[in-house]
């Protein structure tokens, strides 16, 4: 089941982000994953916050808002699904509910930044804007994406 996020979702997101990144580095940096991810996104963010459910297990989320500084924006922040259910389209669909909610905002501009999927954003249509080195101060290279709706 697709819909927006509550506060009552934050738990099992936190969660998620322990148990669908299970390499050893990637464990490393699960305190990182979690401070991108505070609980403003569920308590501020709902409409533009979207979870995917399986009988009551959490499947898959993406949290997105609309820019305030940039009226024809909108950002993708964070994105996962469960590594059961990758594959299956669930990730490509929870960004087409968001680009439906982003045109319902008279929106036309998606942005997104990420340190991999770099193939899934290219098929999805964003083309890479920029790649910035020590973007968020934790070292790495991210990619900075943007597609047109």
């Amino acid at each position: 089941m697709y819909r927006t996020s509550i506060e009552q979702d934050y738990p099992d997101v936190v969660a998620a982000l322990s148990l669908w990144w299970d390499n050893p580095e990637a464990q490393t940096r699960r305190s990182q994953r979690v401070a991108l991810v505070p609980r403003l996104f569920f308590q501020h963010f709902t409409d533009t916050t979207l979870i995917v459910r399986h009988e009551d297990r959490l499947v898959a989320f993406l949290i997105g808002f609309l820019s305030q500084s940039r009226p024809d924006e909108a950002y993708i922040h964070f994105v996962g699904v469960e590594p059961r259910h990758q594959g299956r389209g669930i990730g490509a669909d929870l960004y087409e509910r968001f680009f439906a909610v982003i045109r319902e905002n008279r929106r036309r501009k998606v942005l997104a930044i990420t340190t991999g999927s770099q193939a899934f954003h290219r098929r999805l249509g964003f083309t890479v804007s920029d790649s910035i080195g020590n973007y968020d101060g934790q070292g790495g290279v991210h990619v900075t994406f943007s597609r047109e709706l």
